[in-house]
């Protein structure tokens, strides 16, 4: 894939001149195409949309959708470009210019805020040198993006990276997740401070001993 140089006035810099499909992306299109009948494939636009993504990370370690992306979909849909393009700007989840290896996506709505949202976002904004939503640190290696409520509520505040949830988090953990990312040691997803699934904090308080007699 080559990279444009000449770019429209008010779009990103870099768009890949042409995009096709590789034998990984193939082999997951013909499982989702497999689901509609004949004459509904547009009801694949969302998978596939993922697929252009996820392919766009493995070539170039940047989760993104570009436009020539959105065309490869269209065409292998039979459905307008236009259609895509309205699919792909809807949704949130997915990224229409290059992002960091590291996409830190941090819910600060009401739930996340009241457990601490708001350390967790100084600490990624001082961890990274990043000011604002929707940049890259100087380095390529995160990107930062507010988001709405990531549906984890009961073990927030949340912080999203990539496809996986970190929860129960403050600005220590944070800090050291970070820094686990940076040395490519993402640690296992889930909650940081060791609790099992949504379970309370300090472990099980109910039905800890069996109540019953055994049988016989």
């Amino acid at each position: 894939m080559s990279a444009e140089t000449d770019a429209p006035p008010g779009q990103e810099s870099y768009q890949p001149a042409s995009f096709a499909f590789d034998a990984a992306s193939e082999a997951e299109i013909a499982i989702h195409l497999a689901k509609y009948p004949a004459g509904r494939q547009a009801s694949a636009v969302i998978p596939l949309l993922y697929i252009v993504q996820t392919q766009m990370k493995r070539h170039t370690d940047s989760a993104w959708v570009p436009r020539a992306g959105m065309d490869a979909v269209a065409a292998r849909l039979s459905m307008p470009p236009i259609r895509v393009y309205e699919v792909a700007t809807f949704y949130l989840m997915f990224n229409l210019r290059p992002i960091g290896k590291w996409h830190l996506q941090l819910c600060t709505t009401t739930p996340c805020w009241l457990r601490g949202s708001d350390e967790v976002v100084r600490a990624c904004r001082e961890a990274t040198g990043i000011a604002g939503w929707g940049e890259t640190s100087a380095d390529g290696v995160f990107t930062m993006t507010e988001v709405e409520c990531v549906g984890a509520c009961v073990n927030a505040p949340i912080l999203q990276v990539n496809d996986d949830f970190y929860e129960d988090m403050d600005a220590e953990r944070t800090r050291a997740l970070l820094a686990a990312l940076r040395d490519g040691k993402p640690p296992p997803m889930g909650s940081m401070i060791g609790r099992q699934n949504s379970a309370p904090e300090g472990g099980a308080t109910t039905l800890t001993t069996l109540a019953f007699a055994p049988e016989g």
